[in-house]
């Protein structure tokens, strides 16, 4: 088993960032087998997903939709102004799992793996381990 984290800024409040070729060189190491990756998010503003990478319309779509979905303006409970995110957050995950094979990540042709922030713009951090 191997593992690590690396970290990434975001930019805008609601932002979606392809991590797929960041964490693809992460985990090339010569002689890699068959695995298992896990991708854990430990920030409860921001969430993780795959999805189409090919068309930025999907993402475009993805995050004008959200925040129709999840009103910024609803008189939420909690205090600190960022709870739509929260619960984009619990929408989208914590965490997303991808088979490698040979030591590459087994994507679908048209799928990438998303970092989706929604209370940027921050720094943030991703854990990632093979098993």
């Amino acid at each position: 088993m191997s593992g690590g984290e690396f970290a990434l800024s975001t930019s805008k409040r609601l932002e979606f960032i392809d991590i797929t070729d960041r964490l693809g060189k992460a985990i090339a190491v010569p002689g890699r087998r068959d695995a298992l990756c896990f991708v854990f998010n430990p920030h409860t503003t921001a969430g993780l997903t795959i999805n189409e990478g090919a068309d930025p319309a999907v993402r475009a779509d993805i995050l004008a939709v959200l925040p129709r979905i999840i009103p910024m303006d609803y008189p939420y409970e909690h205090l600190e102004g960022n709870s739509p995110a929260h619960l984009m957050a619990s929408l989208m995950g914590s965490s997303v799992t991808v088979i490698v094979e040979q030591g590459r990540l087994r994507l679908g042709t048209w799928q990438k793996i998303y970092f989706c922030e929604f209370d940027g713009p921050r720094t943030r951090k991703l854990f990632w381990r093979l098993t």
